[in-house]
């Protein structure tokens, strides 16, 4: 199917099926899949020995029983803390050894300064060792991030980048990619319009209400990304 074949809006889950399961883990992903959903998101970082480790927080503390930054801990180290319900962090290896070409995959990447410190470089060497081209979206925040890893990667992996409230609205002045990843509060009838000029499929984030989902597919977005794949399915009759 891809990112951009489908005839009705791809449902994605937000760090796997979050709502039932501990997010960004290999239990939440296999849930979201379990869901049917057509995809997953997820965010990667390097650990202190340049692992692509699977998780949100530069800071471990919220999401497993250890303390510490992801940059400071090796992926030996990280994959002993109890990530809930006795899982642990995954690396993208694991992810990609586990499911394969079964799912899309939404990759955020979770960096933010403005030097390459090499995780766009690790991303695409990952996606290619795995021949995974067709299946994955890179997106982040950082508008830096989004124009090194267009560089980096085949045109056949689309990029995007991830757009919220304020100053982050604005984003696009500096990068854009194949997609965008707005905030479901930006978009209406006029970003509709606005995106398809500028050539972007829209995926949105995050959208867990039936009413909102409903409203965001009647405009003709490409994607919802929710922590509750099974219930925005099941809403919109998918």
């Amino acid at each position: 199917m891809g990112w951009f074949g489908a005839d009705k809006p791809l449902i994605i889950g937000h760090r796997g099926a979050s709502a039932y399961a501990p997010e960004n883990t290999l239990a939440a992903f296999e849930l979201a899949a379990e869901q049917g959903a057509d995809g997953i998101e997820l965010d990667v970082q390097l650990s202190k020995d340049g692992r692509l480790v699977i998780i949100h927080d530069f800071d471990i503390s919220r999401t497993t029983n250890g303390q510490g930054k992801v940059a400071d801990l090796t992926v030996t180290e990280l994959q002993s803390f109890d990530a809930g319900q006795g899982q642990t962090i995954p690396t993208l290896d694991e992810l990609f050894e586990s499911m394969g070409p079964r799912l899309l995959y939404n990759i955020e990447i979770k960096y933010f300064g403005w030097r390459d410190q090499g995780v766009e470089t690790a991303v695409a060497d990952r996606i290619a060792a795995y021949q995974l081209e067709n299946h994955v979206l890179v997106s982040s925040f950082n508008p830096l991030a989004v124009r090194r890893a267009r560089r980096l990667l085949p045109k056949s992996v689309p990029v995007a980048l991830i757009r919220g409230s304020g100053l982050l609205k604005y984003g696009y002045w500096l990068a854009d990619g194949e997609a965008d990843h707005p905030h479901f509060s930006l978009v209406n009838a006029a970003y509709m319009v606005w995106a398809k000029k500028r050539g972007y499929k829209t995926n949105v984030w995050t959208v867990d209400e039936p009413a909102e989902a409903q409203r965001l597919a009647q405009l003709g977005v490409n994607g919802l990304i929710t922590n509750k794949p099974d219930f925005i399915r099941e809403n919109l009759g998918q």
